[in-house]
């Protein structure tokens, strides 16, 4: 348990070194097996790779079976969606 939250703790301070990238994360027990999944929120494309690139050289990402990808979008309120739908 000791090792696991050293680990985690890399995790976390690097996220710390991006404070315009929100970062949210949800255990996922039963949704296919995953221990947690985590989302990231922000307005600098380039801040996410960056985080996500140096999160990926962290001893814990040594224990990632499965890396999906990640989708980016822009958050607005549904009816504009909808409307430029058509």
């Amino acid at each position: 348990m000791a090792e696991r939250q050293k680990s985690m703790d890399v995790h976390i301070a690097i996220g710390h070194k991006y404070p315009k990238v929100k970062i949210n994360t949800s255990y996922s027990f039963g949704i296919d097996d995953q221990e947690f999944v985590v989302a990231f929120e922000g307005d600098a494309p380039m801040e996410f790779v960056d985080l996500v690139m140096e999160l990926r050289d962290t001893q814990a990402s040594k224990y990632t079976v499965r890396d999906t990808p990640a989708f980016t979008c822009v958050a607005r309120p549904l009816p504009e969606t909808l409307k430029d739908l058509g």
